[in-house]
């Protein structure tokens, strides 16, 4: 792998997640062109092994644990090593407050919102796979981003596709935005199908290889719906201008819409060290392993637009993104609970969208004004979706 720049430092970087699978693509990057990163801090929930070994292979000069009780077992993993140790949520935020110029924020759930305000709050360049960030405390990231100069990077891969062919000096001439959606595994099958649908049925994604949550939510589309909130914040733009069409071959990751009729798209294959490898080396473009399209082995590809009927996640979005305040994150919220319902069986496939609706309907919306009123949100959020999975999924579908 080329360096950026041949006559420029190693960049400084900071992993917060380095043993998910964002992180560790991110760290096998990194590990790859040694000379042209220093590794500040790698950042883990509790997988301690990984952690010491990545630590240990990419010379950090930090590892955190957010797990307390893991701090013993990190600490003798790294014996002899030089690198420092440190565990709990507050080593997380002083992690994410050390001197890297990059930082990748990869920490699943509300959890990843402190350390990544935190990377924002001091002017980093921070890239960002945890949706959490955007749908919950958007304006308040992007508040922060704007008054301290950090420079957000998205990700995720539609969003990355369209950070890369959307001209920000002339966002006034973009007509809308568009995200495309593999469809999941449920794209043909009727509603009543979809209603007996398994867990092991709904993470069989047919194109990314996803951790079991998030596979759901591609099953559903409200990870699409999530993505509208995300897009709307990233880049200032209305929900009526964020169009989602459904794509089948995963190949096109997104598009931005001229007013002068012209369409730019990014495509490339399925496989996220393209969208890490992006903004790991932005401004510069660095090398990545991913695989190469063939578009002649292609031959096609096809375009749909996605059937409200079978995927009613994306009104329900749509829907708190336009009620605003708190909306969101209870959104995300609900769904996350109602997710873990489904995937225990305790509720069933069409349950999911019909609690986070219900939930919605059932809380107030306040504004969001700090990271407190999103825990509140959350957690009441999270409360009546427990109760509401409780009472039985299937009842709330039905209603």
């Amino acid at each position: 792998m080329n360096r950026a720049s041949p006559d420029s430092a190693p960049r400084r970087v900071t992993i917060l997640g380095s043993t998910g699978s964002v992180g560790r693509n991110t760290a096998e990057l990194v590990g790859a062109d040694r000379d042209s990163y220093a590794v500040e801090a790698l950042v883990a929930l509790s997988n301690v092994a990984l952690l010491a070994e990545q630590a240990r292979a990419l010379g950090a000069k930090l590892a955190v644990v957010a797990d307390e009780t893991r701090y013993r077992a990190l600490r003798g993993a790294l014996a002899g090593s030089g690198i420092e140790a440190a565990a709990g949520p507050e080593a997380v935020v002083e992690a994410a407050e050390r001197p890297a110029e990059w930082v990748m924020a990869a920490i699943v759930g509300a959890a990843g919102l402190p350390p990544t305000l935190a990377a924002v709050k001091r002017g980093a360049m921070v890239a960002f796979a945890n949706k959490e960030v955007m749908v919950c405390a958007g304006a308040l990231v992007t508040a922060a981003a704007r008054a301290n100069g950090a420079r957000l990077l998205p990700v995720d891969s539609e969003h990355n596709a369209i950070f890369q062919v959307f001209d920000a000096a002339q966002s006034d001439s973009i007509e809308r935005i568009i995200l495309t959606a593999s469809g999941g595994p449920f794209r043909e099958r009727s509603v009543a199908a979809m209603a007996s649908a398994t867990p092991a049925e709904a993470v069989a994604h047919p194109n990314w290889r996803m951790g079991a949550k998030i596979s759901v939510d591609s099953a559903t589309m409200m990870n699409k719906g999530l993505e509208v909130i995300e897009a709307h914040h990233l880049f200032a733009l209305e929900s009526e201008r964020i169009e989602i069409v459904v794509h089948p071959q995963s190949v096109v990751h997104g598009l931005v819409c001229y007013r002068d009729g012209s369409m730019l798209a990014q495509l490339g294959s399925p496989d996220m060290r393209t969208p890490i490898a992006n903004a790991l080396g932005w401004p510069r473009r660095i090398a990545a392993p991913s695989p190469r399209l063939d578009l002649a082995a292609l031959g096609h590809l096809t375009f749909e637009p996605p059937d409200p009927e079978r995927f009613p996640a994306l009104r329900v979005a749509r829907d708190a993104l336009l009620d605003g305040g708190a909306a969101p994150t209870i959104l995300n919220a609900a769904n996350e609970i109602a997710v873990a319902a489904f995937l225990a069986g305790a509720i069933g496939f069409l349950d999911i969208a019909a609690i986070v609706e219900e939930t919605l309907a059932t809380l107030s919306r306040p504004a969001i004004a700090s990271l407190d009123d999103v825990y509140g949100a959350d957690g009441e959020a999270r409360e009546t979706a427990r109760l509401l999975v409780g009472n039985g999924g299937r009842r709330a579908a039905s209603a």
